[in-house]
């Protein structure tokens, strides 16, 4: 069997990257008691308040159960309220509260100090094609998804 060495492994550079760009964004917010792994649902919420457990997960591409434990650890932090959808009484919506709103600035603040120190010395021509690479890998790899 050959070897398939780190550095020319796509799957192993991107996660590796992912791996320091979460530990730059904990450090960058931990004086907001959010947490890298809480850090996407917030996205998605800032974005669009009031989304059920399965739209989060669709948008922020992780399973129910791990969405469904960080979504009450959320809660019990303060960050997020679980209602009941008033058109079907089955499901939940979970809304910001003014914690969560109030630390907004903070937590995208975090995130481009994060961002910055990752993109030192490289021009935006360079970023804008990663950029485009990189959209155009997720969405070859998410094609596949169900």
């Amino acid at each position: 069997m050959t070897s398939l060495p780190r550095r020319s492994s796509l799957g192993y550079q991107v996660n590796h990257l992912a791996r320091l760009l979460a530990n730059g964004l904990r450090a960058n917010i931990s004086g907001t008691g959010v947490t890298p792994g809480q850090f996407a649902q917030l996205l998605a919420l800032y974005e669009e308040d009031g989304l059920t457990q399965q739209e989060l997960c669709d948008r922020v591409r992780i399973d129910q159960s791990t969405m469904a434990h960080t979504l009450n650890r959320m809660q019990r932090d303060g960050l997020i309220v679980r209602t009941t959808d008033p058109e079907d009484r089955r499901r939940s919506r979970y809304t910001l509260t003014e914690r969560a709103r109030q630390i907004q600035d903070a937590l995208a603040e975090g995130a481009r100090a994060a961002n910055a120190q990752a993109l030192d010395g490289i021009d935006q021509e360079e970023i804008d094609a990663f950029m485009r690479t990189l959209g155009r890998m997720i969405a070859n790899l998410e094609s596949d998804q169900p």
